[in-house]
């Protein structure tokens, strides 16, 4: 009876009392709160959460349900973009420091660490390979010497991570690394050649960090090519990205893809996002059922740069009538500026005076103004049409469920798209000063 106690006494202490991951962020005010999440091919978990003190320290408590692998800690919104990494092998303390510019620091973990100093060390020997091409030596033997250090360094780092889950990152990481002496254009080519040779693209342990996406983004846009412009590399790069992860899992290529058709979109490379989007991802995302990819991808290819502006139908006043028109079928301008705004927004009552404006010191027949008013309801919106009598307006009912707004993919107000007199969208300023330098370069 009395062992039987002590273990009911014990076993709460045991799953309760384990590990913690501390650390402390700087400067301290600019964060309030962290999350912690362990990481998977797939999903992320949610774990625990953890204030951040007033001298920016924080504290996840770990008990011993908690499993090894991946780990995630967020620290502010959007998630996606603001988080690190870090491995928990359920044997150790980890503690840490992070700041926004420099990065995360690990005081303590034998895991974290071991990376750390292994991205370190080679990140030295890369810089000495850069160092002995910039200075253009004809020191051969020098050059050798630096491969056979990168070699045994790498060799070295494998040795210490036996066993650890550090080990799955450090054999990913590992470079080309050429066994004689090579000129410099040679050497970037080869780089670049086996830039995915040591990368195991079904490793879960690579699968649930954000390894591979940080290694799909530094090839796609670091490797250059000198015979290919921009465009016509990023797309060459995709290719061989594609081909070297073509046995990873549906449900993994999407996520890269997903994140690399963003970027891009972001970036204002929509043809290259929509190249990413026809050429590999629409295919997964309709294997997968994935409707709201598919309907998210569609919108970016209908109203790409180049394409021709979705139609849509609105009433105006003619001859004391009201009449339907299309936008299709308006012939009484060189340029049109289609415009989302509400009567609500802020940024709106700043830049549509200034719109309009614009439109009346430019030549008769050279742009027309379609604005869109986006609204819950009609009172506001119809007092403000009043001022800006140059402007076609078009009432959105509904705000953001109006169905000419979803259809340009409108989320915030202003929004802007230029077609030339065919329709076709010719530019997507991001504000009326975008606009403004769009035809004052015209």
């Amino acid at each position: 009876m009395k062992r039987l106690i002590f273990l009911s006494v014990l076993l709460p202490s045991i799953l309760l009392a384990q590990h913690t991951i501390k650390g402390k962020f700087s400067p301290p005010e600019d964060y309030n709160v962290a999350l912690l999440y362990k990481v998977t091919p797939t999903i992320s978990q949610y774990i625990s959460n953890s204030e951040v003190k007033k001298d920016g320290t924080f504290e996840f408590k770990l008990d011993s349900t908690v499993t090894k692998g991946m780990y995630r800690i967020v620290y502010a919104v959007p998630q996606e973009d603001y988080n690190f990494d870090v491995i928990y092998n359920k044997n150790e303390d980890i503690e840490l420091t992070f700041n926004s510019e420099t990065g995360v620091k690990f005081l303590s973990s034998s895991e974290n660490k071991l990376i750390a100093s292994y991205t370190n060390s080679m990140s030295m020997v890369t810089q000495s390979i850069g160092n002995y091409y910039r200075q253009q030596s004809k020191d051969t033997m020098a050059l050798k010497a630096i491969f056979k250090t990168q070699r045994e360094t790498q060799q070295n780092f494998e040795k210490a991570a036996k066993g650890m889950i550090a080990l799955h990152f450090i054999k990913a990481n590992k470079p080309y690394i050429p066994k004689n002496h090579e000129t410099v254009k040679t050497y970037v080519n080869n780089l670049k050649t086996h830039y995915f040779d040591y990368i195991d693209f079904n490793n879960k342990t690579l699968q649930s960090s954000s390894f591979l996406e940080e290694r799909m983004l530094n090839y796609v846009f670091g490797m250059s090519s000198d015979d290919l412009d921009e465009v016509a590399s990023y797309k060459n790069n995709i290719d061989v990205f594609c081909n070297a992860m073509k046995t990873v899992p549906k449900e993994v290529k999407r996520i890269l893809l997903v994140d690399l058709w963003e970027q891009m979109r972001d970036l204002g490379f929509e043809n290259v996002a929509n190249y990413v989007s026809e050429t590999y991802l629409m295919d997964i995302a309709i294997a997968l059922n994935d409707q709201e990819l598919i309907s998210d991808l569609i919108l970016l290819i209908n109203i790409a740069i180049g394409e021709e502006a979705p139609d849509f139908s609105f009433e105006i006043e003619k001859d004391k009538k009201v009449v339907t028109k299309k936008l299709s079928e308006l012939n009484n301008a060189e340029n049109y500026i289609l415009v989302f705004w509400s009567s609500g927004c802020s940024h709106c009552l700043d830049e549509i005076p200034q719109l309009h404006t614009f439109v009346k010191t430019q030549e008769k027949g050279f742009v027309k103004v379609i604005a869109i008013g986006l609204e819950d309801k009609p009172d506001d919106w119809k007092v403000l049409t009043e001022k800006y009598t140059e402007f076609i307006h078009v009432y959105g009912k509904g705000k953001w469920d109006n169905d000419i707004g979803n259809t340009y993919g409108v989320n915030a107000t202003p929004t802007y798209f230029v077609l030339d007199m065919d329709k076709k969208i010719i530019a997507k300023p991001e504000d009326f000063e975008g606009l403004k330098d769009f035809f004052d370069e015209e």
